[in-house]
């Protein structure tokens, strides 16, 4: 550091030099066109930094957005909007309102809405206290902006190749 009285001061860090690994290399490649998508998704989450990385994320990919903070604004959203709401992506755990109990509110309103519900705690642990059932789509955080894309594509295709909910057939499973 050099300073002089009203000449002001200099800093210099030296920093050593890396080559950027394979792996930073690969966390900035966009994910495939085959993840674009033009649906509309409703994203709730809690915590805004996640919200706003799934927006820019998902808009980056051709779908629309909407936000909501919590499960009562969600409703709200979800009443409001004209069109389809193709997929809710839903944290489990919020303040307010679970993610479970948010789906099970919207399904009425929202019947053919697909539903990813992500999660800081690992799938076990949600479905082991009872938020979830083993048939839920699930999303573990901290993710990677190529696994939202690759599942919600997934997601929707999967809805998109299913009969229409009337022409479906009864299954009946049985635990043991």
């Amino acid at each position: 550091m050099q300073s002089e009285p009203d000449n002001g001061s200099i800093f210099r860090i030296y920093l050593p030099q890396v080559e950027a690994s394979e792996v930073d290399a690969e966390a900035r490649t966009p994910p495939d066109s085959a993840a674009e998508g033009c649906e509309t998704i409703l994203v709730v989450e809690d915590e805004e930094m996640i919200r706003t990385l799934l927006k820019r994320t998902l808009e980056g990919l051709g779908y629309r957005v909407l936000l909501a903070g919590h499960g009562g604004e969600a409703l709200l959203t979800a009443e409001r909007h004209e069109g389809p709401i193709d997929l809710l992506i839903t944290d489990v755990v919020m303040p307010q309102m679970s993610g479970h109990e948010l789906a099970e509110r919207l399904a009425p309103l929202r019947p053919d809405m697909s539903v990813l519900y992500m999660s800081g705690y690992n799938e076990e642990m949600v479905v082991g206290q009872g938020h979830l059932d083993l048939e839920s789509q699930f999303l573990q955080k901290p993710f990677h902006f190529k696994d939202v894309a690759k599942k919600v594509r997934e997601i929707l295709d999967k809805e998109m190749s299913v009969p229409a909910k009337d022409d479906r057939p009864a299954i009946v499973t049985e635990r043991i």
